[in-house]
C-alpha cells in the first residue's frame, strides 16, 4: 500500500503561483510513477503531470506545458507541482496518485493509489 497526502492548495489570483506537495509513505519503493491530476465538478480527472520514479522522466498535458513543473525529492519522499502563470481555468481539485507499474504512466487509468486532494482556486 502507498499513502499519499497532498498540501499547498489555496486561493490565488490569476498570474500567480502555487506549489503543491505530495508526501508519500508506505511501500513507496513499489510505485513506478507519480502524477498530479485535477478534476472540475462534473468532469473526469485530467492527468496534467507525471514523473517516473526511476529516471525522473516527465510528462505534461498540453494545458499546463510550460507553466507547471513536476519534481520529486527522494529523501523526503515528496513530489511537487510548481504551478506558475495560473489561470482561472486551472481552478480544480488536485490529486496526487501513484502507479505500481510504468506501463500506462501517462494515463489517469494507470494509477492505483490516490490522495484525498487539495483545492486550488484561481480568481480572475
Amino acid at each position: 500500500q502507498v499513502q499519499l497526502i497532498e498540501s499547498g492548495g489555496g486561493l490565488v489570483q490569476a498570474g500567480g503561483s502555487l506549489r503543491l506537495s505530495c508526501r508519500t509513505s508506505g511501500r513507496t519503493f513499489s510505485s513506478a510513477a507519480t502524477a498530479w491530476l485535477r478534476q472540475v465538478p462534473g468532469k473526469g480527472r485530467e492527468l496534467i503531470a507525471a514523473i517516473v520514479n526511476s529516471d525522473s522522466s516527465t510528462y505534461y498535458a498540453d494545458s499546463v506545458e510550460g507553466r507547471f513543473t513536476i519534481s520529486r525529492d527522494n529523501v523526503k519522499n515528496t513530489v511537487y507541482l510548481q504551478m506558475n502563470s495560473l489561470k482561472p481555468e486551472d481552478t480544480a481539485d488536485y490529486y496526487c496518485a501513484a502507479a505500481s507499474r510504468r506501463t500506462y504512466w501517462r494515463r489517469s487509468s494507470g494509477y492505483d493509489y490516490w490522495g484525498q486532494g487539495t483545492q486550488v482556486t484561481v480568481s480572475p
